[in-house]
């Protein structure tokens, strides 16, 4: 009654927010620029933290103009780091709200969500002999959680980048190879084009014989897993996507969020929650590539259009939709 119509905990989370038992979150206390347009947060989990693998990712939820916004990250930081806390690097990319946020306008002691790490792209137990790590961009950021957490006998990186300075974590990487840990190939993709993948033969003479993690843009991947697939040796590859491939657009409309009351107009090419988060309104999500159904929310009315392949999803009782992955195919009610 005293605390009403609050309740005791919402008190609590004023004095002690990372308590245990609390909601996770996080406070950020550091922010390191990696690069002109990139950089790593440092947050302090709260007490229900359960830890991380090498190569996973985590859920941040960030407040941006008075939305909270959710988007996930891989962790840049070891598994065994004394302090307890744990890094996120983030690359802003064009209209990127959250990523343009963490990057140029986050400050120390702001509260974040968290949610448990998760994924699989990780280290297996046992080591193997032979290593090969194959980025470009910022799909470098899961392969440095796992550089800076095992080390191998014997570890090659190839990674592509538009230029050197664009090369996140470039210095710590040559100090790596300084110190004999790693065998570093830069593709400078400005000067050198893209990445040929039959030039492994060149770069790395043994690539088939290596187990490999692979990370970055959708044409990369594809290009490896066909290559590996070629050469019989596809179970060797371990490849992360951070965004889907989205393969037909669907026709756009009129899209209405029926709880909140908000319609607006949308094209058949953008994710129905690029187009809520956009027009105000609260949605769910977290990996936003349709792996982890964060985004799930009941179709009232209308049909959406799955970007990935192009089927279409008609309104009935009881019909979810993922809306990370999903278009307006006409005029379409989402219960948001």
């Amino acid at each position: 009654m005293v605390t009403t119509p609050l309740l005791p905990s919402d008190y609590l989370d004023l004095v002690s927010p990372l308590r245990a038992g609390a909601d996770l979150r996080g406070r950020i206390e550091a922010v390191h620029p990696e690069t002109g347009d990139a950089a790593s947060i440092v947050i302090r989990p709260g007490r229900g933290w359960r830890g991380h693998a090498a190569g996973q990712y985590v859920r941040i939820g960030v407040d941006v103009d008075g939305v909270r916004l959710w988007r996930a990250y891989s962790i840049t930081s070891p598994t065994n780091r004394q302090d307890g806390r744990v890094t996120i690097t983030v690359k802003a990319i064009p209209d990127g709200k959250v990523s343009n946020h963490l990057v140029r306008e986050a400050k120390p002691g702001t509260l974040i969500q968290l949610d448990q790490a998760t994924g699989d792209f990780v280290l297996p137990q046992a080591k193997p002999a032979k290593v090969l790590y194959l980025t470009a961009g910022s799909g470098i950021t899961p392969v440095m959680g796992m550089l800076r957490d095992t080390e191998f006998d014997d570890v090659v990186m190839v990674h592509c980048a538009p230029q050197p300075h664009d090369v996140i974590f470039r210095s710590e990487l040559h100090d790596l190879v300084a110190d004999k840990k790693l065998r570093l190939t830069e593709v400078h993709t400005d000067t050198d084009g893209m990445l040929d993948i039959a030039r492994l033969d060149d770069l790395v003479p043994d690539w088939a014989e290596r187990e490999t993690w692979a990370c970055g843009p959708a044409g990369l991947l594809d290009a490896a897993e066909e290559h590996w697939t070629e050469h019989g040796v596809q179970e060797r590859l371990h490849t992360e996507r951070f965004r889907p491939s989205i393969v037909v657009a669907g026709d756009g409309g009129e899209v209405t969020f029926s709880t909140t009351g908000k319609t607006v107009d949308a094209d058949g090419a953008t994710p129905l929650l690029d187009v809520g988060e956009e027009a105000g309104v609260l949605m769910p999500s977290g990996c936003r590539m349709g792996i982890c159904f964060g985004c799930i929310t009941p179709l009232k009315a209308g049909a959406v259009r799955d970007l990935r392949t192009g089927e279409i999803t008609e309104a009935e009782p009881g019909v979810l939709i993922q809306t990370c992955v999903s278009a307006a195919a006409g005029p379409c009610d989402i219960e948001r």
